[in-house]
């Protein structure tokens, strides 16, 4: 597997997050099914996210059914978030952080995650530290057991973030010996049914009961800070149909 040269960043950017993207039934009500992810093999699973809430929001379904089942789950949060609003200040930002912190760590709960690793790298520039991420993920794999799962944004996903963490971990998974998923989450936004740029060859659809949605759910609740902007006024980074999409579209990897 390689790593792509060109992701979709323009599509992104052409498609404000503030115009509600592609709408949910458009993904509902298409006819297309995916092979089953099988999670039975899974010996343990590293869910990497570039910022505080791409794990539950993009994999967190498959997170809660594999913590049911007993398999050790490990997060790791590459940056804090702190860029989300644009236009803090130094003081406001690491407010933000923290409360971003605090938030993952309560949805890390809701999901049963039994470890969670906050790097800290600065949120909005991740694709000047991809050498360094590559590194450290390659360590925090190489301490697992043989064949353990990793699964990380999607290298196309669009978000400079997104694809700079998926490039990064396509590196590291390699250099471990890990099992490779790129889950999307700013796909279903951008994109529609059937979309060529999407590699629908290798999705696999993770095989989620309702308990598994109903705790996505409530941990994807604890991200208050993205529902609701800093000083109550404007629109919120994610508006409420991002999350009704996410949570209808059922979840899946590229494998």
């Amino acid at each position: 597997m390689t790593t792509a040269s060109v992701g979709n960043g323009a599509r992104f950017a052409a498609r404000p997050v503030s115009g509600g993207g592609t709408p949910t039934p458009l993904w509902t009500g298409w006819a297309h099914s995916f092979p089953r992810l099988d999670l039975t093999g899974c010996p343990g699973l590293v869910v990497v996210a570039p910022h505080p809430d791409d794990e539950t929001l993009g994999l967190g379904g498959t997170i809660a059914a594999l913590t049911v089942a007993g398999v050790p789950v490990e997060v790791v949060s590459v940056s804090d978030g702190g860029a989300a609003y644009p236009g803090l200040s130094a003081v406001g930002r690491n407010r933000l952080e923290s409360v971003r912190r605090f938030e993952l760590r309560r949805a890390a709960g809701i999901l049963g995650v039994s470890e969670m690793t906050c790097l800290g790298l600065p949120d909005g520039e991740l694709s000047d530290h991809e050498a360094w991420l590559a590194n450290a993920l390659t360590a925090i794999l190489r301490q697992k057991r043989a064949g353990v799962w990793c699964a990380a944004t999607w290298r196309g996903d669009g978000h400079p973030d997104h694809e700079a963490v998926g490039r990064a971990a396509v590196l590291a998974a390699r250099r471990a010996s890990a099992v490779l998923l790129e889950y999307p989450v700013w796909m279903w936004h951008w994109a529609r049914p059937g979309d060529a740029a999407v590699p629908w060859e290798r999705a696999h659809a993770a095989p989620l009961t309702r308990s598994d949605i109903d705790r996505k759910r409530r941990a994807a609740q604890s991200f208050r800070s993205q529902f609701e902007t800093p000083d109550r006024r404007g629109a919120p980074l994610l508006p409420p149909c991002v999350l009704r999409r996410l949570l209808s579209v059922g979840e899946v990897v590229f494998c």
